[in-house]
């Protein structure tokens, strides 16, 4: 008796690890119609008045992510893991973070000088202070939103905690393919995500097993015009 519950058990358990899906594509951006000055040197920007502006080259934007931007069910599992975001060089590493709503995140100071860890974002305030490699401090991010993070004392330190409703995220590679596995069956809001370029939302349906397949391709050209 004991053995056959065990064994329905088992089945049940694989059907349910079986009847999951994947979603994979590529994100990239695009230069709005129109606006290729903005793109590789030459043009206005050769002027003397704009030799420190930056060229906007759309084919080497990087950290892009890729997430389900709804409440999904997950199975219990063990508490997230902390995220780290450290600071070397004076700088943030790595500048962009995603992570589930709910995740702790570490902040380690690597460098011998002394930094200031903040931010005034809505979806998080926090002061953490001047310190160098004495301490790490941690923080929970516990609410759904863009938190820009910056550094009081170095005003080129800057990164981005972005926080997203649950664990089905990804991070584009450098080619700007992505994969996220493992998502029950059915139908999903799913937005590609850049820190300089509008976001884009596609709808998603994602079978019991295999994979389906969807691109992004973000544009200033999306923005509201007035």
């Amino acid at each position: 008796m004991h053995r056959l519950l065990l064994l329905s058990i088992l089945v049940a358990a694989s059907t349910l690890v079986a009847r999951a899906g994947s979603i994979t594509g590529t994100v990239r951006g695009i230069p709005p119609k129109g606006g290729s000055e903005t793109g590789a040197a030459g043009g206005a920007y050769e002027n003397r008045r704009y030799k420190w502006a930056e060229k906007l080259d759309y084919d080497r934007l990087r950290d892009f992510v890729v997430y389900v931007d709804q409440a999904v069910p997950e199975a219990p599992h063990a508490p997230l893991r902390a995220a780290v975001t450290t600071q070397k060089d004076a700088s943030f590493d790595p500048h962009v973070l995603p992570v589930a709503v709910g995740t702790t995140v570490r902040w380690p100071n690597e460098d011998e000088i002394f930094h200031n860890v903040y931010s005034t974002s809505d979806a998080k305030q926090f002061d953490l202070g001047f310190y160098k490699k004495e301490k790490v401090p941690e923080l929970t991010f516990d609410q759904v939103g863009r938190v820009d993070v910056f550094c009081a004392i170095h005003t080129k330190m800057h990164c981005i905690i972005l926080v997203v409703p649950n664990s089905f995220f990804a991070m584009a590679d450098a080619h700007g393919r992505f994969a996220i596995p493992n998502l029950p069956p059915g139908k999903y809001r799913v937005r590609a995500w850049h820190e300089r370029l509008p976001s884009q939302v596609k709808e998603v349906e994602v079978p019991a097993e295999g994979t389906v397949t969807v691109d992004f391709r973000l544009s200033l050209d999306e923005l509201p015009k007035y």
